[in-house]
C-alpha cells in the first residue's frame, strides 16, 4: 500500500535526502520518494504502519523535521511531547545558505557543505550595560557603584567575543600550529631537488621519511583534523561538497605515504626512490591542508566585513537613557525603558527609543537611518527615532515604542532576514554544485586511469599526482559564496542609505522591474493635507455650519485629511457636535450621524453611495479647485449636497526629479489615486505623467497590477496606506514608505525609510549594482573551475611540459573563495545616489 504525506521543514536537497533516508529505515517501508518542492513523502509499505513511527525516525535524524497526513497540519501526539527548541544567546546560519534561512542556536559546521555557521549581529547583546570590580570579577552589578569586598568603583564589563571573532582566533591558532609544522616537513622534502642533499649526510632517507610523518601528525589529527570530519559527514549524508574533495585529496596523499613507510614492499619499483624507500607525500599533505586553513582564515576574517552595515547599524543603539520620575532625573539601562516613560535627551545623545517630542525643540541627524545628511528641525508632536543623534537642544520625549519594536530594531532585523534569503539566481549555482563534485571525482578518477595508460615514467606517481591535483582545485565553495555574499553586502548598504530589503527576491527582480505604479497621497506628496478653502451649497447651511459637520465627522476618522479638518475646526474654534454611527467606506469617504442628521463626506462615489445629489454647478465650482491638483470632499447631509472642503497636499520636492530619473532609466512610471481625474490630470502635468488612473478603490487598484502581469510588465507599487496593500503585495516588487502604514510596510519587499521616491532610484541602482556583483563572481567561480580542473588533469603537459602541483592547487582553490567574497565587498564603496 502507498500513503503520501506532507512533510515539513526541508529547506534543500540535503534536507530531502535526510528525510528520504530515515523514512527507507523504517521497518516495514518498501520505497519512499521525497519531493522537496511539493513537500511530500510517497511511502510504500508491506501494512500500514503507523505514523508516529516516522515522526519518531525523523526525530532521531536531528534535522527538525515533522510529517503530517494532509490536511492535518496540527501536531501529532509524538510531537506534542518534544521539548520547544530554545533559542540561544545568537543565531547562526550557514553563510551559503545552504538550508536557506534555517538558523541554529550554536556555533559549528554547515550540514550540507561543511562551513562554519556565521553568527547573525543583533540589538539584544548591547542592549544591557554590567558592571564588575577589577579586582574581583565575581561581582557583577547592572549599574554603576563600588564593590561590596574591596570598595572600589565598578567598572564597565568587557564586551564577549562574538562567535565570529572566536571561531576567526581558534582557526589563526591552528594555522599557526599548522605552519610550525608542516614546513619543516616542506623544507625536507624540497632538499631532495639538491645534487649533493646535505640532510642525507646527517641520516638516510627512510630516517627523514619518518621524521616527516611524526611531524605531520599534529598537522593531520589537530589542526586540520575538522576537514576530515565535514568530509566524512559529506560522503555519509551524501551532502558532497569542497570538504569531501578536500578530504578525499590530501588524504589519500597521507594514508598512500604511511602504506608506504610501513609496507614498502607491496608497491612496483617505479613507486620507489634509489635507496628503496617509497615516494611520499606528507608534504604535499600537509601544505595542502595547511594552505585550505588559511584560506578558512581568511574567510573568516573577509566574513566579519560583510556585515559590516549591521555592526554599524549596531553601534546606533545606546544603552542608556535619562528617564524623568516626578520632576527628578535618573540614568536607566535601555531595556528598563517602559512604554509612556518621559525621557531627557541631551545636546549630542542619542535617541534611545522611538517617540514623540514632548517638550522643546531641537534638531536631529538621521542619516544613520535615512541616508540623507541634512539635519531634520522637530517640535512637540513630532516623532523621533532610536539611533538618531541629537544636536545642540535639550528635549524631553515620551517613549512609544522600546525593545524589539524600535525603527532601529526593526532595520537590523529586516537586514539580517534579508542577508539570509535566497535570490532566484542562486538556482543556476545550485543546480551546478549538486553535480559539481561527483563529476570531479569522476574526472580525477579518469586522471588517474589515463595517466596511468599513458603517461610518463613513473606513470602511477603522475598518475596520483594530478588525479590529487583535480580534487584539490576543485572548489565548489567559490561558486556557493557566489551568490550570497553579494546579497548580504547589498542588503546592508541600502540599509545605510535608508532602502530596507525584505527579501534577495525583491533586490533582484527591482533590476527588471519596467512599470512603476505609485499612489499619489502620501508618496508622491508629502501625505500632510491642510484645509484652504470650506464652501456651501445653496441658503440652508453656512460655511461655519458645513465645517462643523465635517469637523464633527472626521473627529471620529484617522484618516490624514480627516486630522486635517479636525486641526483647522479646532484653530477656527469650532464646536464639535455629537456624532456616532460612524463608518469608513474604503476608497469613497466616511459616514455617520451628527446631530442625529445622517451625514457623508467624500468623493462623488460617497455621494452616490448616500444618495446626495450633486448638481452640475456644484461639481463645476468644485472642479476649479480640482484643476489646480487639489482634493475636494463633499458633504451631504440628509440625502442633500450642501458643501465641500479644500485640501491641499503638496508634492515633495524630490518627486519630480525622482520620477524623471526613472524614466530615464527605461521604467514606465503610471500614478494611481482615487481622487478625481481633475486633480490626478493637474498632478500628471506636474510630474511630465503621460499614465495615470483616477478615482481608483483597492481592487482596481489591485486588478490594473494583475492586468499589467498579463501583458508580461514586470510591476513595482509604491503607496502607503492600507487601501495600497493589495496592489503592493500582488506586485513583483511591493515598494512602502516608511511614514505609511504598518500593514502597507508589512505587505511590501522594500521599505523607503524616509518616505521618498527618490529611495526607489536608490533601490534601482543598488539592484544593478548587486545583480552585476553576482554575475561578476558567478563568472569567476565557473571559469576559475572550467580552466581550473583541466590544467590540473595535466591537459598542458603534452603541448608545454606544464603540471600543477597539488600545493599550488591548494592555494589557488584557498584564494578563489577569498576573491569572491573581496568582489562582493567591492559593493560597500558602491555609490547608490
Amino acid at each position: 500500500m502507498k500513503h503520501t504525506y506532507h512533510i515539513q521543514g526541508m529547506m534543500c536537497n540535503g534536507c530531502r535526502n535526510h528525510v528520504q533516508e530515515s523514512l527507507v529505515k523504517v521497518k516495514g517501508v518498501i520505497m519512499a520518494a521525497v519531493d522537496l518542492e511539493k513537500e511530500e513523502a510517497t511511502i510504500e509499505m508491506e501494512t500500514h504502519i503507523p505514523l508516529d513511527k516516522f515522526q519518531e525516525a525523523l526525530k532521531n535524524d536531528g534535522g527538525g523535521y515533522s510529517i503530517y497526513e494532509w490536511g492535518k497540519h496540527h501536531r501529532t501526539e509524538a510531537n506534542k511531547t518534544e521539548t520547544p527548541k530554545v533559542k540561544g544567546k545568537g543565531t547562526f546560519y550557514c553563510p551559503m545558505h545552504c538550508e536557506g534561512d534555517k538558523t541554529y542556536d550554536k556555533p559549528g559546521d554547515c550540514p550540507v557543505c561543511g562551513m562554519d555557521l556565521v553568527e547573525e549581529q543583533n540589538v539584544t547583546s548591547i542592549s544591557t550595560s554590567k558592571y564588575t570590580c577589577p579586582m574581583h570579577p565575581e561581582i557583577v552589578k547592572d549599574e554603576q557603584g563600588s564593590c561590596s569586598i574591596c570598595g572600589m568603583d565598578l567598572v564597565p564589563m568587557q564586551p564577549n567575543l562574538s562567535a565570529e571573532e572566536k571561531s576567526y582566533k581558534k582557526l589563526l591558532k591552528k594555522f599557526w600550529i599548522a605552519v610550525v609544522f608542516t614546513l619543516p616537513i616542506f623544507l625536507i622534502a624540497m632538499s631532495e631537488m639538491l645534487s649533493n642533499n646535505p640532510l642525507y649526510e646527517i641520516m638516510e632517507q627512510k630516517k627523514w621519511n619518518w621524521i616527516q610523518f611524526t611531524l605531520s601528525i599534529p598537522v593531520v589529527f589537530y589542526a586540520t583534523w575538522m576537514f576530515f570530519e565535514r568530509a566524512y559527514r559529506s560522503i555519509r549524508t551524501w551532502n558532497l561538497n569542497m570538504f569531501t574533495l578536500i578530504g578525499i585529496g590530501a588524504g589519500v596523499a597521507w594514508l598512500f605515504s604511511v602504506f608506504g613507510m610501513f609496507f614498502p614492499d607491496f608497491f612496483p619499483e617505479q613507486f620507489k626512490t634509489e635507496s628503496g624507500s617509497v615516494h611520499v607525500y606528507f608534504e604535499a599533505a600537509t601544505v595542502i591542508l595547511t594552505l585550505v586553513l588559511l584560506g578558512q582564515v581568511l574567510e573568516a576574517r573577509a566574513h566579519s566585513k560583510t556585515n559590516s552595515a549591521v555592526k554599524e547599524l549596531l553601534k546606533l543603539a545606546p544603552n542608556k537613557a535619562v528617564r524623568v520620575v516626578n520632576g527628578h532625573e535618573e540614568e536607566v539601562a535601555i531595556d528598563q525603558i517602559q512604554l509612556g516613560d518621559i525621557l531627557r535627551v541631551k545636546p549630542g545623545d542619542k535617541i534611545p527609543v522611538d517617540g514623540v517630542i514632548a517638550e522643546g525643540e531641537t534638531s536631529i541627524d538621521e542619516s544613520m537611518i535615512t541616508g540623507e545628511p541634512i539635519p531634520v528641525n522637530k517640535s512637540p508632536g513630532d516623532k523621533v527615532s532610536s539611533g538618531t543623534i541629537n544636536g545642540n537642544q535639550s528635549f524631553l520625549m515620551k517613549a512609544e515604542k522600546v525593545g524589539s519594536d524600535t525603527l532601529l530594531s526593526q532595520i537590523i532585523q529586516m537586514v539580517n532576514d534579508a542577508s539570509r534569503s535566497r535570490a532566484p539566481i542562486q538556482k543556476l549555482a545550485d543546480t551546478v554544485s549538486g553535480y559539481f563534485v561527483p563529476v570531479v571525482v569522476i574526472i580525477a578518477v579518469i586522471t588517474f586511469i589515463v595517466w596511468g595508460l599513458w603517461g610518463p615514467e613513473p606513470v602511477y606517481v603522475y598518475a596520483l599526482v594530478n588525479a590529487i591535483a583535480v580534487l584539490i582545485i576543485a572548489c565548489p565553495c567559490a561558486l556557493g559564496l557566489a551568490t550570497p555574499m553579494a546579497v548580504m553586502v547589498g542588503v546592508g548598504k541600502g540599509a545605510q542609505n535608508g532602502v530596507l530589503i525584505k527579501n534577495a527576491e525583491a533586490l533582484e527582480k527591482m533590476n527588471k522591474v519596467d512599470t512603476l505604479i505609485v499612489d499619489k497621497t502620501g508618496t508622491i506628496t508629502e501625505g500632510k493635507p491642510t484645509v484652504e478653502i470650506v464652501g456651501a451649497f445653496g441658503v440652508d447651511f453656512s460655511e461655519k455650519d458645513v465645517l462643523q459637520y465635517i469637523v464633527s465627522l472626521n473627529s471620529l476618522s484617522e484618516h490624514p485629511l480627516a486630522e486635517a479638518t479636525v486641526k483647522y475646526g479646532k484653530e477656527q474654534q469650532v464646536q464639535i457636535l455629537k456624532a456616532d454611527g460612524f463608518n469608513a467606506v474604503t476608497g469613497k469617504g466616511v459616514e455617520g450621524n451628527v446631530n442625529g442628521k445622517k451625514t457623508a463626506l467624500g468623493n462623488t462615489k460617497m455621494m452616490e453611495e448616500a444618495n446626495a445629489i450633486l448638481l452640475g454647478e456644484m461639481e463645476s465650482e468644485a472642479q476649479t479647485y480640482q484643476k489646480q491638483g487639489k482634493t475636494v470632499s463633499y458633504l451631504g447631509i440628509d440625502q442633500k449636497a450642501v458643501g465641500y472642503v479644500v485640501i491641499s497636499d503638496k508634492i515633495k520636492g524630490t518627486s519630480v526629479k525622482a520620477i524623471a530619473e526613472l524614466q530615464h532609466k527605461g521604467i514606465e512610471v503610471i500614478m494611481f489615486t482615487g481622487d478625481n481625474h481633475e486633480t490626478a490630470q493637474a498632478v500628471a502635468d506636474e510630474l511630465n505623467l503621460a499614465d495615470f488612473k483616477a478615482g481608483m478603490l483597492p481592487e482596481d487598484k489591485l486588478n490594473e497590477v494583475a492586468r499589467l502581469q498579463g501583458i508580461g510588465k514586470v510591476v513595482a507599487m509604491a503607496g502607503d496606506g492600507i487601501n495600497d496593500a493589495p496592489a503592493l503585495a500582488k506586485s513583483d516588487v511591493g515598494i512602502a514608505m516608511g511614514t505609511g502604514t504598518d500593514v502597507a510596510i508589512e505587505s511590501a519587499t522594500i521599505t523607503l525609510v524616509k518616505g521618498d521616491l527618490h529611495g526607489i532610484v536608490k533601490a534601482r541602482n543598488l539592484s544593478n549594482k548587486v545583480m552585476k556583483n553576482i554575475k561578476q563572481n558567478l563568472f569567476f567561480a565557473l571559469v576559475y573551475n572550467t580552466l581550473g580542473v583541466p590544467i590540473a588533469a595535466g591537459v598542458l603537459y603534452p603541448f608545454f611540459g606544464i603540471l600543477l602541483s597539488p600545493m599550488i592547487a591548494a592555494a589557488a582553490m584557498s584564494f578563489s573563495s577569498v576573491s569572491v567574497i573581496a568582489n562582493s565587498l567591492r559593493l560597500r564603496n558602491t555609490i547608490i545616489d
